[in-house]
């Protein structure tokens, strides 16, 4: 019963503090802190109330939907690797020393702390980057590529620090790709409805959790890694969106979760709030290793603001090794989530204003995820090529020509090896809307799924000249009214001309 209390008041505060304009797990970390303060006595051992499996399960089916979208090729970028690794190297010689000096807790304590201040949140960013829906985009692989390496440097660390291996049935592990086809085949099997969404909760909690566990492994990592042996399958998209309200609901749990850890004393608050001042540096160092590593600077800004948070992951650590920092880490985490969160809310326009003083900090070199700066002779341009923009695509490819953008290298290089015209760009990236040669194109289709990419699209193409057609589509009225004013011409309701397509077709077939 008190569970269900907690969760309402949880909900409360979460709608509160999103009428404000900060992001409902704001609300849910500061419930729990709440209640720690209000009731210290209904704080129950790990593990013994229905909070601890909430927050597991949706830490669990998280990492799963994150695998769903996941190129394990994306890992071995030099961006990836040198971005995770060097990081985690200069992150904690750079916090080991700071807190042995001012807290003088003994050089291991120190060096335990500054590697578990290292890691950034898995679950944060990802949740961050599937709610502006840029996971897919290049500077949203890279982080999230970043953050699997973390992970596993981090379980690294816990078996070390604790001298504990996995099972040498972890082995087994490296014979999990041979089961690609039959968890196809199952998947098939489950058709659209909610025996597809038992199958997914399956592989997430109870074979990729629990199986991992039992052979040594960390749960998050079998999760992740069960969601990326199904990436490849058709409908992996269906099955993630399918899992997105369930998956929403449990996560509750986890942010309601660190605030009950306990409250902070005052060598708590110093702790956390040194820490938080020190957070800055950590986004810098990632931006800087990224721009190193070849990426252009408005990729390396935005994947690491993504990054610049402290790590649940590196709570699991410090529970393990020593649970006597628990309660300072996790107000140190919680308050750069406070922090994190509403800074990534604004990263595109906050980049508007920085880029003038980022871009000359970029190589002069070929970059991974450079814009291109020619169409060729085409006259049609489509952004966005998700289901929408490929039927447009198909459409027209025969009656004029066609060029297209998209922000996902996967995609477009599936598009490419089709032989169509597609090239890699972001919507909102400025420097593609100052370089792009616009003079032949004498229309553009917005088709992109998010709104924000669709408003900043128009208003690009208008202050870059284009005096063409620009035409969308949309979900709903008022973002279609958002879309009309930001600069284009029409804006179509997709259910609306998708339920006009179907009664022509009857028109044509009974001749009415």
């Amino acid at each position: 019963m008190l569970e269900a209390v907690w969760i309402g008041f949880a909900f409360s505060l979460g709608m509160l503090v999103r009428m404000v304009g900060l992001p409902p797990l704001v609300g849910y970390l500061a419930a729990g802190f709440v209640i720690s303060a209000a009731q210290p006595q209904l704080n129950l051992p790990q593990g013994e109330h229905i909070i601890n499996h909430i927050s597991h399960f949706g830490v669990l089916l998280l990492l799963f939907t994150v695998g769903l979208k996941l190129n394990f090729r994306s890992l071995l970028k030099p961006e990836v690797l040198g971005g995770s690794f060097v990081h985690f190297a200069f992150s904690t010689l750079l916090y080991a020393p700071i807190i042995y000096f001012v807290f003088d807790p003994g050089w291991y304590n120190a060096l335990m702390l500054g590697e578990a201040l290292a890691f950034s949140s898995t679950v944060l960013a990802a949740k961050v980057l599937e709610s502006k829906r840029e996971i897919r985009a290049f500077h949203g692989r890279v982080a999230i590529g970043i953050l699997i390496m973390q992970d596993l440097i981090a379980m690294l660390v816990m078996s070390l620090a604790n001298g504990t291996s996995p099972s040498p049935w972890a082995l087994l592990v490296f014979v999990l790709p041979l089961l690609r086809p039959l968890l196809f085949k199952l998947f098939d099997l489950t058709g659209h409805d909610e025996l597809m969404i038992l199958f997914g909760i399956l592989l997430a909690v109870v074979v990729g959790g629990q199986g991992f566990e039992l052979v040594g492994l960390s749960g998050e990592l079998g999760a992740l890694v069960f969601g990326a042996l199904l990436a490849s399958h058709p409908r992996a998209g269906e099955l993630a969106k399918s899992l997105w309200s369930i998956k929403e609901f449990f996560l509750v749990g986890f942010f309601l979760q660190i605030g009950l850890g306990g409250l902070p004393d005052a060598n708590a608050v110093l702790f956390a709030g040194l820490m938080t001042l020190l957070l800055p540096l950590k986004g810098v160092l990632f931006f800087l290793l990224l721009i190193y590593f070849k990426l252009r600077a408005r990729s390396a800004y935005l994947a690491g603001l993504t990054l610049t948070n402290y790590s649940e992951f590196g709570l699991i650590v410090v529970s393990v090794v020593m649970p006597q920092f628990l309660i300072p880490l996790a107000l140190t985490v919680a308050l750069s989530f406070v922090l994190s969160a509403p800074l990534n809310r604004i990263a595109h326009p906050l980049y508007d204003k920085l880029a003038s003083r980022l871009l000359p900090l970029e190589r002069d070199i070929h970059h991974p995820d450079e814009a291109p700066v020619s169409l060729g002779d085409a006259e049609v341009l489509i952004m966005g090529m998700g289901r929408t923009g490929t039927a447009a695509y198909e459409y027209l490819q025969h009656k004029t020509h066609l060029a297209a953008l998209d922000s996902d290298p996967a995609k477009v290089l599936s598009h490419q090896q089709q032989g169509l015209n597609v090239f890699f760009a972001d919507a909102e990236d400025q420097i593609l809307w100052q370089g792009l040669d616009l003079s032949k194109i004498k229309a553009v289709l917005l088709c992109m799924s998010d709104l924000e990419a669709k408003l900043i699209a128009a208003r690009k193409l208008r202050d870059a000249g284009f005096g063409g057609l620009i035409v969308s589509h949309s979900m709903h009225n008022d973002e279609a009214k958002a879309i009309i004013a930001a600069g284009a011409d029409h804006t179509y309701l997709t259910m609306s001309e998708a339920g006009l397509g179907l009664a022509e077709r009857v028109r044509q077939h009974i001749s009415l």
